[in-house]
């Protein structure tokens, strides 16, 4: 954007469309080329700035995003009334684009303030947290947990809370699909997560995913930390409720005796999420928290990029930076399993934008994809991880989740991931206890507009007041203050004892 309060913007040479940084009217010419908009175009929407003759490929980014349903003149609005998708080669060339890490000296790292765990794992928040088995029992772990009032937590000033994590899953589902285990590597990953300092399991006694199985199946161990109760066998809803708030009464004052102390950031493992996408997603925030994520790769440190679905499109920008032919060949995999299962449900991979997305100026998933997976940044993609699996490495790594918001942010936080960072185009207000979920806009008039929900305003890059490496570095500032302590708006706001959601699949019976 070198024009002094440019109107568009072409993100490439080779694209044949642009951005409306505003709403173009059809009269005065839109460009140097004296391109003049056919319609009043939207705000955030694209428009051609040279003629696209029909089935050719539309090109955002430098990629395609579509092509042409029919023939496109300068001027035309490009977007879902006009553009198809079709199908072509996506060259993988796994490994072809990696490249060598620089990392930041030992010494000059950075840190932050957190919590060490005896098992030498790091939390960034000192919960304790009641998990329900089986939807059965989400209510009573929700009364036990409700029993801790403000004025009792007051006792416990290392304590952040006691949080209930319930879902609507654990029975009515096979023991032997792939159902179980997803629920049960979840429900694993919450329980050993860092952020929590002490557990309670709450289960019926008859359900599917019953305590023992999940206990023996994901090798936990009952401890005073880990304690387990099953209603059947606690006489009722009141007994068990009662039972639940003196098991955490006994985890209470050891939880306390946890403190903050200064580490290095490479304990810190983040999960990059966006949600309520616009067109100024991919040019803004998604590109600054790719930026931060690089930051925080050359600390030492981790970045997780989840949702299959929304990278489609763009993956074989992600196998070019693979370490190696099996973790490329691991991401394409779960490409073709998405294709596939999709197909099954009578559905397309390829028709994922919400209308929420197409409103804000996004027309495929294509489109997408490709902005969506600029959060990953630019280093070597070193792993790939199936849903709630234990991250272990260092480094960029991919998640297998759907493109569900809550579905995938739970994968991750199960996975390790111990901050959250979601950038939003429309505006999202979910929470994620035990983790802090920063929330980066896009643009800044929904920024002003949800301004009490909103973290940091990316669309000062659009605005032209700084650039996408000044924001990076702004993020990355920010996600050491949070992962120190500092409360983010939604945890201001007391959000996120609801968006445990474990990705469901198979019958339901």
């Amino acid at each position: 954007m070198t024009e002094t309060n440019p109107i568009i913007i072409r993100l490439n040479p080779a694209d044949n469309v642009a951005v409306a940084l505003k709403v173009l009217s059809p009269r005065p010419p839109i460009n140097i080329n004296q391109v003049i908009c056919r319609d009043e175009i939207p705000h955030g929407h694209k428009v051609a700035v040279q003629k696209i003759e029909a089935r050719a490929p539309i090109r955002k980014y430098g990629q395609i995003i579509g092509f042409a349903a029919k023939n496109l003149e300068p001027g035309d609005h490009v977007h879902t009334h006009n553009v198809e998708i079709l199908d072509f080669d996506r060259d993988y060339a796994i490994g072809e684009d990696t490249q060598p890490t620089v990392f930041v000296e030992k010494e000059k790292q950075a840190t932050f303030e957190g919590f060490l765990r005896e098992n030498g794992r790091v939390g960034t928040r000192n919960y304790i947290g009641v998990l329900s088995t089986v939807s059965c029992s989400v209510s009573v772990a929700r009364f036990i947990a409700d029993a801790f009032t403000p004025d009792l937590m007051a006792e416990f000033p290392n304590v952040d809370g006691v949080v209930s994590l319930g879902h609507g899953s654990g029975c009515g589902m096979g023991s032997n699909g792939e159902g179980l285990p997803l629920l049960q590597r979840a429900l694993a990953g919450y329980a050993r997560h860092p952020n929590f300092a002490g557990i309670v399991l709450v289960g019926l006694g008859c359900e599917v995913n019953y305590v023992d199985c999940l206990i023996e199946n994901m090798g936990l161990k009952k401890s005073p930390s880990l304690r387990v109760i099953e209603i059947q066998n606690s006489n009722g809803t009141k007994k068990t409720v009662e039972a639940g708030v003196e098991a955490v009464k006994k985890i209470l004052p050891q939880a306390n005796k946890f403190t903050r102390c200064t580490l290095p950031a490479s304990h810190i493992i983040l999960g990059l999420e966006c949600g309520g996408s616009d067109a100024f997603s991919g040019i803004s925030a998604n590109p600054a928290l790719g930026a931060a994520a690089d930051l925080l790769v050359s600390h030492g440190g981790t970045v997780i990029l989840s949702e299959t679905p929304e990278i489609y499109g763009a993956e074989h920008l992600l196998t070019r930076r693979a370490v190696s032919v099996e973790v490329g060949e691991k991401l394409a995999r779960l490409i073709r399993w998405w294709e596939k299962y999709t197909t099954s449900l009578g559905g397309k991979i390829n028709n994922n934008p919400s209308p929420g997305n197409k409103a804000g100026g996004l027309t495929t998933i294509l489109e997408k994809s490709l902005g969506a997976a600029s959060k990953g940044g630019t280093t070597n993609l070193v792993d790939v991880y199936g849903y709630s699996e234990p991250v272990s490495a260092k480094g960029f790594v991919f998640m297998d989740t759907p493109g569900y918001d809550v579905v995938s942010i739970t994968g991750m936080i199960a996975g390790g991931a111990n901050v959250i960072c979601f950038t939003t185009g429309r505006g999202t207000v979910c929470g994620f206890k035990p983790v802090p979920a920063m929330k980066l806009a896009s643009n800044t008039e929904m920024y002003r507009k949800l301004s009490g929900d909103m973290d940091i305003n990316c669309g000062r890059i659009v605005d032209g007041d700084v650039s996408v490496q000044e924001m990076g570095e702004a993020i990355f500032g920010m996600i050491l203050e949070t992962a120190s302590g500092q409360k983010t708006k939604s945890e201001e706001l007391g959000l996120g004892d609801n968006e445990f959601v474990p990705w469901q699949i198979g019958p339901v019976m």
